[in-house]
């Protein structure tokens, strides 16, 4: 083969020297501009003398995973989370403030000194842990976006200052081990969980709002008395008042008799006024027992006619006529009883719904079932009511509560249910928001946004010759059995519902299905998918759509549309979930599924078995739970943590 001309081999080794430059250029690219990486540099310099942050680099960008910042998390490229604790850290902390997009910053357990500098600039910051250094200073001013703060262990002193009650979101504050003083008593932090100022050298009285706490956060402070410490003490009348007459002003109004008769004759007056009330007293008391005591034998007989009526019509019988035209229909594996048993059993009402009553009724054998008794449903007749029954009562998944038998009559319709012992979504989100609650922690609220999404699956992929809709997805229909299953309750009711019936679980309802003239849209399987979105939504947020407590329906949809995504952490997620770390990138998957759930588009709502897929692909899905030091989010062997 003949040699290339010369020309052509030109060309070649042009080509070679470009390449080769073009290297030399990316090998030597000049430090990375990001606008985080300076003052976490000058931080590490002037701070990082074991070199524990080797791999904070000068030519790398902190917000690239492949940099391996260590500490540094990020959200958008700006760095957002910065957890550098058990580091040996030395120095001051002041060139982190240029951090402007910092939401948690953790520097525990180092050697820091000097005051606290200015985080003014840190409008974002949520949680900040500062405990086991070596600073000092007074307390510093902070902003009121904060949730946590902890300043434990370290030399701080002078007062607290007023201004802390402008924390109105803060639910950690920790002081302990400081040299702090003066009162507290003005301290008003409503939405506080977790609170220490033991061994410092506040005095005063301690505040209504803290009494809550034990005694063990109060400890070691000599002059602090109240709740749960000892009594405050009264003070005390000097011997001479007239020597200190401007001491107590009060003490001016004690008379100072100088007559010891006129002592004796008074003390004895207010004796004998004494011995007098409580004989007339006794003789009144006397007199009112004996004619009560007649009366109380007949108010006990009638007392327990009462009871046993209230008893008998906590769940009420209905016309003995109405029997006569019905009977109890099993489904496959139900165990049978006949209408006497039901109606003999004890029952306690589980609360009311647009469709009827629903009992817990306990058999004579110890049996327990659900039972719904319908008020003004539409059935188009007994051969109608049979045939939805039938299809509702063969629906049998783990995820789905189980219709065991139903009663038709004319004046009386029953449906008997699988009986569950844990309850509603509804109470476990939203009841005991006070004091004593547990919180339902995330690995919970995943499993049951799972459950609830297989059971919705199931009813609309069920093998059926029509598409089975549910009609009412919402929270108080999705109970959770002995296990903590998420199962769907209600299925397909909706269909019984009057034309004419004012539209139920507002906040839950797809926008297509809003009143037309007078008409109104039917119920379909993409509503339930936009149902379904809102349910996760209140499951995320803690935020109830419904109307319950007479403030209006929230269009939580709408709501969270209106909140910029880098915000929902702070603004959009239940502050129950902030406990918990590691989990951010979880709850927006999620929140994301919700937002595509309920598109205001029908046809891009996605179905409900995409929707399964979706929540199981997220990570996160074995079970978590907060560590054990209270409301503590940092690990102290992990440097990542929830931004919040």
């Amino acid at each position: 083969m003949a040699a290339p001309p010369p020309s052509h081999l030109h060309t070649i080794l042009s080509i070679f020297l470009f390449l080769l430059h073009l290297s030399l250029l990316h090998a030597t690219l000049p430090p990375s501009n990001h606008p985080d990486l300076a003052p976490l540099l000058s931080f590490k310099s002037s701070s990082d003398i074991s070199n524990k942050l080797s791999s904070w680099k000068n030519s790398s960008n902190p917000c690239d995973k492949s940099s391996g910042f260590y500490g540094v998390s990020c959200l958008h490229n700006r760095v957002t989370g910065l957890v550098l604790e058990d580091l040996n850290l030395h120095g001051q902390f002041d060139s982190l403030t240029s951090l402007v997009k910092l939401r948690v910053l953790s520097l525990k357990r180092n050697r820091l000194v000097g005051p606290i500098p200015d985080l003014s600039n840190l409008t974002s910051l949520k949680l900040l842990f500062l405990s086991y250094n070596q600073i000092s200073g007074e307390f510093p001013p902070l902003l009121p976006s904060l949730f946590r703060l902890d300043l434990s262990h370290n030399n701080l002193s002078g007062g607290i200052p007023a201004t802390l009650n402008r924390l109105t979101q803060l639910l950690t504050l920790r002081l302990e081990e400081n040299q702090f003083s003066g009162s507290i008593r003005f301290l008003n932090l409503s939405s506080l969980q977790d609170f220490n100022i033991s061994m410092n050298n506040v005095s005063g009285e301690i505040p209504a709002s803290l009494s809550g706490f034990s005694d063990s956060v109060f400890l070691n402070n000599s002059v602090l008395c109240g709740f749960p410490l000892l009594r405050c003490k009264e003070p005390e009348i000097p011997s001479d008042v007239s020597s200190s007459p401007t001491s107590l002003p009060w003490t001016a109004a004690v008379p100072s008799n100088k007559k010891s008769g006129n002592n004796k004759i008074s003390t004895l007056a207010i004796a004998a006024i004494i011995i007098g009330d409580v004989l007339v007293l006794a003789l009144v008391s006397l007199l009112l027992y004996c004619y009560f005591c007649q009366k109380s034998g007949e108010e006990s007989i009638n007392e327990k006619k009462n009871v046993q009526q209230v008893e008998k019509t906590a769940y009420p019988t209905p016309p003995v006529s109405s029997f006569e035209k019905g009977r109890m229909v099993f489904f496959d594996g139900a165990k049978r009883f006949e209408l006497e048993d039901l109606l003999r059993a004890s029952a306690e009402m589980l609360g009311k719904g647009g469709l009827g009553t629903a009992y817990k009724a306990v058999l004579d054998d110890g049996h327990v079932v659900a039972v719904k008794r319908l008020k003004e449903v539409v059935t188009g007749g007994k051969r109608e009511f049979e045939q939805q029954m039938e299809v509702l009562g063969s629906l049998r998944h783990p995820n789905v509560v189980s219709l065991k038998a139903y009663y038709f009559a004319k004046d009386e319709k029953l449906l008997v249910y699988d009986y569950m012992t844990n309850g509603n979504l509804f109470w476990l989100l939203h009841g005991n928001r006070g004091p004593g609650r547990t919180p339902l922690n995330w690995s919970t609220r995943l499993k049951i946004a799972a459950g609830a999404a297989r059971g919705l699956a199931f009813i609309h992929t069920t093998g059926t010759s029509v598409k089975l809709i549910h009609g009412n997805i919402k929270s108080t229909n999705i109970l959770l059995d002995k296990s903590g299953n998420a199962c769907v309750s209600d299925c397909g009711l909706s269909s019984f519902t009057p034309p004419t019936a004012a539209p139920r679980s507002a906040g839950y309802r797809a926008p297509e299905l809003s009143a037309a003239g007078n008409n109104r849209s039917k119920p379909t399987q993409k509503s339930d998918i936009y149902s379904f979105g809102v349910l996760l939504m209140e499951l995320l947020s803690g935020k109830c759509p419904s109307n319950v407590d007479g403030s209006g329906v929230l269009d939580l949809p709408r709501w969270v549309q209106s909140v910029a995504r880098e915000e929902w952490t702070a603004e959009v997620f239940d502050l129950e979930l902030m406990r918990y770390k590691d989990i951010e990138e979880e709850m927006v998957q999620l929140m994301n599924i919700a937002l595509s759930c309920t598109s205001g588009a029908v046809d891009q709502r996605p179905t409900m078995e995409h929707v399964v897929k979706m929540i199981d692909d997220i990570d996160g899905a074995e079970e978590m739970s907060p560590r054990n030091d209270s409301f503590d989010l940092v690990s102290s062997n992990s440097p990542s943590v929830i931004e919040t």
